[in-house]
């Protein structure tokens, strides 16, 4: 296994800059922001797709510190009712796939999105229970039916016709929120389909991430090494269930934090030796959502943590899901 990182947290600075802080670190990959809700002005997707020498200079500042690209995200929601939305959240889908087989990238992350309620909506609507009235379910198979599966069918080939994989990442409010609603959309759609397992998602929702590996063993396709950490006062009273503002720290019932701020370093090592039974040996990609601390904070916090806990194959000895 090998440290790397989301970029997105470096923001508006330079993609050598970026570059060259990294390596400071010991970093060993990077993650670029693609489109959709993460994009990076040091990444200039529109720019580099048009042009091979701007992206034989950025694989050649990444060949000259030693870095790997480890994915290209596109978090979106490309089923948004919002025909614009949804549209270019497609579009950016499309181009970062075509940008990674320029760069020679098989990972792609992104969300499965959220459609509507029905073909008259306009905002999403995410359904996770079929309490009180049944028209929860008859929402909930109208979406899997009519637009998830449909528009994921398309997506797989789209991926597939330039080499890449596909990481969903399991956010709530989308449709793919937990393990069974990722299997269920890989068991529709095909194996091109995977998991971007982001822990910080899983822990707040009451979820073992032991356990989720081992559900998902060899569909683990990308990991974000991402913590969050519950208000055990806020969530006694309210439950985890919490649409308050991030920023809202004190008032909510839990918040994204940097690895270790959330859960301790036993946790963690348990993690990576699950990721290590099943066979996973490649990038934990630090994503940076913890608003107490600074991005440059959370990043020096999270490599220290994790270069602690990485965990190496023995010579000649490799572990694999049976």
């Amino acid at each position: 296994m090998q440290i790397g990182v989301l970029t997105l947290l470096f923001g508006e600075r330079p993609l050598e800059e970026t570059l060259d802080r990294l390596v400071s670190l010991d970093v060993g990959a990077v993650e670029f922001g693609a489109g959709a809700y993460v994009r990076a002005r040091h990444f200039p997707v529109e720019e580099l797709l048009a042009s091979d020498n701007q992206v034989q200079r950025l694989k050649d500042a990444l060949l000259r510190r030693g870095l790997i690209v480890s994915a290209l995200s596109c978090h979106g929601n490309p089923l948004h009712p919002n025909e614009t939305i949804a549209k270019t959240h497609h579009t950016d889908f499309v181009n970062t796939c075509r940008l990674a087989r320029k760069l020679g990238v098989t990972q792609v992350n992104t969300l499965s999105g959220c459609p509507g309620s029905d073909p008259r909506a306009v905002l999403p609507s995410w359904v996770v229970c079929p309490f009180p009235a049944e028209d929860f379910l008859k929402t909930w198979e109208w979406q899997w039916n009519e637009r998830v599966i449909p528009y994921w069918k398309n997506a797989v080939k789209i991926a597939q016709d330039h080499g890449v994989r596909i990481g969903i990442e399991m956010v709530p409010n989308c449709v793919v929120f937990n393990v069974s609603t990722l299997l269920q959309l890989r068991q529709a759609v095909g194996e091109t389909i995977g998991a971007n397992l982001d822990p910080s998602h899983l822990f707040w929702q009451g979820a073992d991430v032991g356990a989720v590996i081992r559900a998902l063993g060899n569909a683990i396709f990308h990991f974000h090494a991402k913590d969050s950490a519950l208000n055990p006062y806020v969530v006694a009273v309210d439950g985890v269930l919490d649409p308050k503002p991030l920023t809202n720290e004190f008032g909510r019932s839990w918040i994204f934090r940097t690895v270790g701020y959330g859960h301790d370093e036993l946790t963690w090592n348990n993690i990576l030796s699950a990721l290590r039974t099943v066979g996973y040996d490649s990038v934990l990609s630090i994503e940076h959502e913890d608003s107490l601390m600074s991005p440059e904070e959370g990043l020096k916090k999270a490599v220290s943590f994790l270069q602690r806990s990485l965990i190496q194959a023995p010579p000649g000895r490799a572990y694999w899901a049976e």
